[in-house]
């Protein structure tokens, strides 16, 4: 009898330690759903609402922002274009979205560095209709109230003097 509850017990763990987990966008439930601001529409897909299909023109499914270079005379001397459902949105249901990403000679994107002093253009397909960005050091350096500077000095092994110089840049 113990034996047949330890087995039980021990399956039911090696159950839940195994169960699957997964995280995307759903599948769409039909070809196209462009993206609406109208409360009054019947259908609601992908957390936006769907305009009718008879009135859907090429405009909704155009961005005529992806030719135009960015301004990259900042800091760090990059530009991003990103180009979501809330820009285009012919993309809702699609689960893509777009992004022109500019970089001045030695531009940066952390972590990369394009030092040729050559204009760089790159265009990135992501795998989300709204994948959303987090820039690390803006988080991690400017946030508010600011993360303590010890945790940051021993995350990072280095000195109070660094990490103060890097929370003022933000």
């Amino acid at each position: 009898m113990m034996k047949g509850v330890h087995f039980l017990v021990t399956l039911a763990l090696l159950a839940l330690a195994t169960s699957l987990a997964s995280a995307y966008d759903p599948s769409p439930l039909q070809d196209f759903c462009v993206a609406i601001n109208n409360t009054n529409s019947a259908v609601f897909v992908n957390g936006k609402f769907c305009k009718d299909p008879a009135v859907v023109t090429a405009d909704d499914f155009f961005f005529p922002g992806l030719n135009v270079p960015g301004n990259t005379e900042n800091k760090v001397g990059f530009s991003v274009n990103l180009v979501n459902v809330d820009k285009l949105p012919g993309l809702n249901t699609l689960g893509i979205s777009l992004a022109r990403l500019d970089f001045a000679p030695y531009g940066l994107n952390p972590p990369h560095i394009h030092p040729r002093q050559t204009n760089a253009l790159a265009f990135a397909g992501l795998s989300s209709q709204n994948p959303g960005v987090i820039t690390i050091a803006n988080a991690v350096f400017g946030s508010t109230p600011p993360i303590n500077p010890d945790v940051l000095i021993k995350a990072f092994q280095v000195d109070k003097n660094v990490i103060d110089y890097l929370q003022k840049q933000f």
